[in-house]
C-alpha cells in the first residue's frame, strides 16, 4: 500500500566517485523532510572507480543494486537491468522517475515507459532525466555517437522533463545537437555540501601539508578526477613536465584512479618527474587534499559541470582549466581562475607560473572562487529547484508549460 508521501524512484549507472553519485545519494537523504519518499536504484561500478555507496545506506529510503546496470554497452544485461528496474517499479509504484548518466537515463526510462503502458493515465510515473553532461561528444566515433543522438532523440520526446546541469549542458541539448525542444529542459546547476572545504582556514593549509608532507616553500599543483581518457592527466603530466624544467618548487598531486594509473606513473617517470608526482588514489579527506593545494589544474577534454574544479574554488584555490563544455559556466571571468585552449600544455604551465609567481594574485582568486561557488552552487539551492520541480509535474500533470 502506497503512502500518503509521493514517491521518487531514482536510477543511476553507478555510484561512483563524482557529481552525479553525490547529488543523487545527498538527494535521496533529504528529500524526505520535503514529503517525499525516495528507492534509489543504482548499477555496478567498473574495475578501479572509487566507490561512493559506502555513504549507503540512507534512514527512510529503499535502495536497489542492479549488478547488471552497467556502464559499457552489454546487450544481454542491459536486457536483464531491464527487467529488475521494471520490476522495482512495479513494486515502488512511484510517481516520479527520475534518471542520471547516459546507462540509467536509457534503460531506466525505458524500463519507466514499459511500466506506464500497466498504469491508467491518471497514475502514470512522470519521467525526469537528468544529463550531467552527454556522450556525443569525446567519449565515442562517430558512427556511435549517431546511434545515441537517435536513441536520446527518441526518449527525450518521452520525457516530461528533461535537466541540464548548465548552460552549455542545455545548448548542446536544445540547438547543437537538437536533442530536445527547449520547452521541455530546466536548467537546474548541481549542487553540494560545500561546508568542509568553504571552512578551510589558513591554520587547515598548514596541517594539510604538514599531512602530505610537503615540504616548506613547495607549490603544490593539484588534480582530482578518474584516472580516464575524458580527464586527459597525460596533459596535465606534460604541463607538469615544463615546469620541472622551469623550478624544482613545484610539487605535483593526482587524487584519483582507474584505468590508465600505470601508463600515468610511467609517463610522469619519463618525464623527469616521478619524484615529484604523488598519485594518491582515491581519497575521502578532499579538505586535506585540497587545503594542501595552492594551485588547482582541470585538464578535461569534456565536462558538463565540473565538480572538482567547484569543489577547488569552494576551498578558496585559484584554479587553471581547459577551456571546454561547462567550465566557462564556472569560471565565468578572470578573477574567478584562468582558462586556456584545451591541449595547450605551454599555456597551462605559464598559467600555472604566474599564479606562482604572484602569492597575493592566487589569494585574491582563491577568495573571489570561493564566494562565488557559494552562492551558485551549494545544495540548499539544488534541493529548492529540485523539489519546486517535482511539485510541478506532479500538480501539472507532467506538464512544464
Amino acid at each position: 500500500m502506497k503512502s500518503s508521501a509521493a514517491r521518487v524512484a531514482r536510477i543511476i549507472t553507478r555510484l561512483n566517485i563524482g557529481g552525479p553519485a553525490i547529488q543523487a545519494i545527498d538527494l535521496t537523504r533529504e528529500l524526505r523532510s520535503a514529503g517525499f519518499e525516495t528507492c534509489l536504484i543504482h548499477g555496478k561500478l567498473a574495475a578501479g572507480e572509487g566507490d561512493m555507496s559506502t555513504l549507503l545506506p540512507v534512514v527512510g529510503a529503499e535502495v536497489v543494486y542492479v549488478d547488471d546496470l552497467v556502464r559499457p554497452i552489454s546487450p544481454w544485461k542491459d536486457l536483464r537491468a531491464f527487467w529488475r528496474i521494471y520490476r522495482s517499479l512495479c513494486r515502488w509504484q512511484p510517481e516520479i522517475v527520475h534518471t542520471h548518466m547516459a546507462k540509467a537515463g536509457a534503460v531506466g526510462r525505458l524500463a519507466a515507459l514499459f511500466y506506464n503502458r500497466t498504469r491508467s493515465p491518471g497514475t502514470r510515473s512522470r519521467l525526469v532525466h537528468t544529463y550531467h553532461g552527454h556522450v556525443f561528444e569525446g567519449y565515442f566515433g562517430s558512427p556511435s555517437t549517431r546511434m545515441f543522438l537517435a536513441v536520446e532523440r527518441w526518449l527525450a520526446r518521452r520525457t516530461d522533463a528533461i535537466i541540464a546541469i548548465s548552460p552549455q549542458v542545455m545548448t548542446d541539448l536544445t540547438e547543437t545537437y537538437g536533442v530536445a525542444r527547449e520547452t521541455h529542459v530546466r536548467l537546474i546547476p548541481l549542487g553540494f555540501n560545500l561546508d568542509r572545504l568553504l571552512s578551510i582556514t589558513a591554520a587547515d593549509r598548514v596541517r594539510a601539508k604538514a599531512a602530505l608532507q610537503i615540504p616548506d616553500g613547495a607549490i603544490t599543483v593539484t588534480t582530482v578526477g578518474r584516472l580516464t581518457a575524458i580527464k586527459q592527466h597525460s596533459l596535465f603530466l606534460e604541463m607538469a613536465r615544463l615546469l620541472g624544467e622551469r623550478s624544482s618548487r613545484f610539487v605535483f598531486l593526482i587524487a584519483g584512479d582507474g584505468e590508465l594509473r600505470a601508463g600515468l606513473e610511467a609517463q610522469a617517470a619519463a618525464g623527469g618527474i616521478g619524484v615529484r608526482t604523488r598519485f594518491l588514489s582515491w581519497r575521502g579527506d578532499l579538505e586535506t587534499v585540497y587545503g594542501a593545494t595552492d594551485i588547482f589544474v582541470l585538464t578535461s577534454r569534456n565536462e558538463g559541470t565540473p565538480v572538482a574544479l567547484i569543489e577547488a574554488m569552494a576551498s578558496g584555490v585559484a584554479s587553471v582549466s581547459t577551456d571546454v563544455g561547462g567550465v566557462r559556466d564556472v569560471i565565468t571571468g578572470t578573477t574567478l581562475g584562468t582558462l586556456v585552449p584545451f591541449g595547450d600544455a605551454s599555456a597551462l604551465a605559464h598559467a600555472v607560473a604566474t599564479l606562482a609567481d604572484d602569492e597575493p594574485l592566487r589569494a585574491a582568486v582563491g577568495a573571489a572562487a570561493r564566494a562565488s561557488v557559494q552562492e551558485r552552487y551549494h545544495f540548499k539551492r539544488l534541493f529548492s529547484d529540485i523539489t519546486s520541480l517535482y511539485w510541478h509535474l506532479l500538480e501539472n500533470r507532467g506538464t512544464l508549460l
